[in-house]
């Protein structure tokens, strides 16, 4: 009944090819409007339900309680500015004056000055006025005056004394200034707004109108330059850089598929049809997402590159299969109805299965994961119906008009070349003489593969460094050539990446400037010598992990109970005394009666103790928090070193201790998303094996078939996962789709090849002869697909962006495997199905295997 239906449909297809072909556009243009609707928004975080069991998050939870203001949720969102000098000092006259004046040109602004907090304006130069002016609540007009009319040691008295090296002057200034001094190469202005755009407090801002206004002011200075952080910046940049990848990456990804496709099909007419439904196809996938609101920058990158392989793989496959169906007399829609619906087959079957794999991601706890699934597999559909109703109606159609002109169109379809077919016919020859060897081999190979997840590395997002492009992808000529990370703007932000803490907050205060040490928290009293013992490790371990602890001149800023003790000794000499008292050691660290410190320092500054010491009700001390500065450099891997700073503290005191920063998050969250993949493999396997167990029960008589068709996917799974450890790639948000990208892939590859084998038996050919024809029919067109599919991933890798990078890695590697698996290891499966098999057609076919 299936197959009737699907041979009748494929029939009206070809016969009323003018009428589906216009159908087909009308229904393209309703579709296609949907890319004009509102984008969606992009959700690149993970459900707090899924990462509530983890270590991370319940620390967060207990430093919010225990430690949280009351009016957190009132905090204003803040926007930073830089003023750096082109090797100039910016604590000159003139850079002042133009920072004050920048501030006064961007509070004039409706967008800023509708938004702005009161006294919502903050800086280095701000500071200096205000010790110019003895008073700091004067406008920015009387700041403006008091700078320009100073004399030049009225002014450097200002900057020594404003910039002494107090902590609000230390988060102005960048880490190599040295407090009081006259010179320096930048500092940071804050502009304060009343409200956040974002409800995430670690991800707040003002808002991308707001920021843009701060931007585009920023850019009429040049010396010294202003540079205006946030989003503007980000986009500026991806503008730029994907501008010059298309002329990079295009050019060569046309170039790659003219000459594959040229040599797989040798006919431009096939060519041109194959193209023409691949784009239509996208153009459906991205309507279909915007109607339903799922199309935004990473959706529309991911999905239609799929889509397009996924196209690509299905054009392959009509045109060949209607090559070697099309007899020596046979006219052309009669054979291409017939291979229109021997392939269509495999497509549903494709299409139901590959929606399986990829939906599937719903299970994922990432919304921007379970919204991909959905995205791909919508484009899966709209390649089904593509390729069954319009590519073959435009086959019709162009065959036709060139053989009213005498074109013969019979062409010879691609592996039944002669030397492509003794290549492809190896699994074939396999398959006869070592069945058991073969799929041996595979299982151990996978096996090893799949061992390797366990350890691959794990980050959220791979980080782009815009400085971080090879030397020859910047001397390529024209407009080839990468040239972004020369730019001004890029210079700007790594200064400010490497010289500035991002903000005065700890992560669980809605901020990342700080890796929050949580010390203790279980029952465990810290006012003793072992927990003063973590806190002065932490300090120690701190000062030697320079390379993500953003350190001033050598030191690491970092904020403890040790550091308020040391402040509240300086003001009060008894305290002093009693600190002193507690040393006994003499290495600045309390170490006994140390209860007794806690408690006279809460009697002399209790706001102060509060903030890092966490005193019960009983007067015992349950926790102290120790806060370690973070760099915000490109490819710093805070999460091992703050863990790490954390596991130093633990060993010298034997106390709990738990790292809470951004790297540390992201890396519970990874966790977390390896968990939810396997959760995902296991239900995409399950999902796919049972739909083709009961899909090849119907249509083929065996139960088997379906699970056979299967083992190849997860045998691909494992080695892509061997694959990606021995290339260094790591398991991130993005590069977790592989898992269904590989199931996906891979069971349209071995759809094909079994569905083939099964119809060539029931045409009546022997085990050993439909094999073949499998291999070097069906394997022709996958090899097409493999290549032209797998050598435009690999392009990617020419991409300096490494998260586009590993995903063309990965889905070329997905490809090749799939490829090779069964076209080389499935026939192995199949001919043991044969001669163990439960089926009619192959217990009909027994006698043939054994040459009876």
């Amino acid at each position: 009944m299936f197959q009737d239906a699907i041979e009748r449909f494929a029939r009206v297809v070809t016969t009323h090819n003018r009428l589906v072909i216009l159908a087909v556009l009308v229904l393209t243009a309703g579709v296609a409007f949907g890319i004009v609707q509102d984008q969606g928004e992009i959700d690149q975080g993970i459900d707090e339900d899924a990462i509530g069991e983890t270590d991370v998050y319940a620390a967060t939870e207990y430093i919010d309680e225990r430690y949280g203001d009351d009016e957190d949720g009132d905090d204003p969102a803040l926007a930073d500015v830089y003023v750096i000098g082109d090797g100039e000092s910016v604590l000159e006259r003139e850079a002042l004056l133009s920072a004050i004046e920048y501030q006064r040109t961007v509070t004039a602004d409706e967008t800023v000055a509708d938004a702005l907090a009161e006294d919502g304006v903050n800086g280095a130069p701000n500071l200096i006025a205000a010790a110019l002016l003895d008073d700091a609540s004067t406008d920015l007009d009387a700041q403006y005056e008091a700078i320009e009319s100073a004399s030049d040691a009225e002014l450097e008295e200002a900057i020594a004394t404003a910039l002494d090296g107090g902590e609000e002057a230390a988060f102005f200034m960048p880490a190599t200034y040295e407090g009081g001094a006259t010179h320096a190469d930048g500092f940071r202005m804050t502009f304060a707004f009343a409200d956040a755009a974002d409800d995430d407090p670690a991800t707040a801002g003002p808002g991308f109108e707001i920021e843009q206004a701060l931007f585009d002011h920023a850019a009429e200075y040049d010396s010294p330059a202003i540079y205006a952080e946030g989003q503007p910046v980000w986009a500026e940049l991806n503008q730029q850089l994907l501008t010059e990848l298309a002329w990079l990456i295009v050019p060569a990804v046309l170039a790659l598929l003219l000459v594959i496709l040229g040599f797989a099909y040798r006919d431009l007419t096939d060519v041109l049809i194959g193209f023409t439904g691949t784009v239509v196809a996208l153009v459906w996938t991205a309507g279909l997402m915007g109607w339903m609101g799922l199309l935004n920058q990473t959706t529309a990158l991911i999905a239609p590159i799929l889509v397009a392989a996924l196209s690509i793989d299905f054009g392959f496959h009509v045109f060949m299969r209607y090559r070697e169906r099309r007899g020596p007399a046979e006219a052309i829609r009669s054979a291409l109805s017939r291979s229109t619906a021997a392939v269509s087959v495999a497509f549903v079957l494709v299409t139901v299965t590959a929606a399986i794999g990829f939906l599937s991601n719903q299970f994922s706890p990432v919304p921007l994961i379970r919204d991909l699934g959905v995205a791909i597999t919508l484009g899966v559909i709209a390649a089904l119906v593509i390729f069954t109703t319009l590519v073959p109606a435009l086959k019709v159609s162009a065959d036709g008009l060139w053989e009213r002109f005498g074109f013969d169109r019979r062409k010879t379809a691609l592996g039944k070349g002669r030397h492509l077919s003794r290549v492809l016919g190896v699994g074939a020859t396999l398959a006869q003489k070592a069945p058991v060897a073969v799929v041996a081999v595979a299982l151990i190979a996978g096996l090893a593969g799949g061992v390797a997840f366990a350890e691959l590395d794990r980050e959220a997002w791979q980080e782009f460094d815009p400085e971080d492009v090879p030397d020859w992808q910047t001397q390529l000529p024209g407009p080839m050539a990468i040239e972004s990370h020369e730019s001004d703007l890029v210079d700007q932000l790594s200064y400010v990446q490497a010289n500035f803490q991002t903000d005065q907050a700890g992560f669980a205060e809605g901020g990342s400037g700080y890796t929050t040490m949580l010390v203790g928290g279980d029952g465990v009293d810290i006012g003793s010598a072992e927990g003063m013992a973590a806190v002065a490790a932490g300090h120690e371990a701190a000062g030697a992990a320079d390379d993500v602890v953003l350190t001033r001149n050598g030191e690491a800023d970092v904020v403890s109970v040790l550091t308020v003790m040391e402040a509240v000794a300086a003001e009060d000499e008894a305290f002093a005394e009693t600190l002193e008292a507690a040393d006994t050691t003499g290495d600045d660290v309390p170490d006994e009666d140390v209860a007794a410190v806690l408690d006279e320092l809460f009697e002399v500054a209790p706001e102060e103790a509060s903030v890092v010491v966490e005193r019960t009700d009983e007067g015992t001390y349950a926790s102290t928090l120790v806060q370690v500065p973070a760099s915000q450099a490109f490819g710093s891997d805070r999460a091992a070193v703050m863990n790490g700073i954390a596991d130093e503290m633990e060993a010298d005191s034997g106390l709990s201790v738990t790292a809470v920063g951004v790297g540390t998050f992201n890396e519970a969250e990874m966790g977390e998303i390896a968990s939810g993949i396997v959760w995902t493999l296991l239900i995409a396997m399950a999902g796919v094996l049972g739909a083709l167990a009961l899909v090849y029960r119907f249509v083929h008589g065996s139960l088997a078939l379906g699970a056979i068709t299967v083992v190849p996917i997860a045998l691909a799974l494992g080695l892509v996962f061997g694959g990606m450890y021995l290339a260094g790639q790591p398991l991130t948000m993005v590069t977790a789709l592989l898992v269904s990208i590989t199931i996906g892939l891979g069971i349209d590859y071995n759809i094909h090849l079994s569905d083939r084998f099964c119809q060539e038996l029931e045409r009546g050919l022997d085990a050993a002869t439909a094999l073949r024809e499998a291999v070097t029919g069906t394997g022709g067109a996958l090899l097409g697909s493999a290549v032209t599919s797998g050598g435009a991933f690999s392009l990617l890798i020419l991409v300096p962006e490494p998260q586009m990078t590993s995903f063309g890695l990965i889905v070329a590697l997905a490809l090749g495997v799939s490829f090779l698996l069964s076209v080389f290891v499935l026939p192995s499966l199949l001919w043991l199905w044969v001669e163990y098999g439960d089926s009619d057609v192959a217990t009909s076919r027994t006698d043939a295997v054994s040459g009876e």
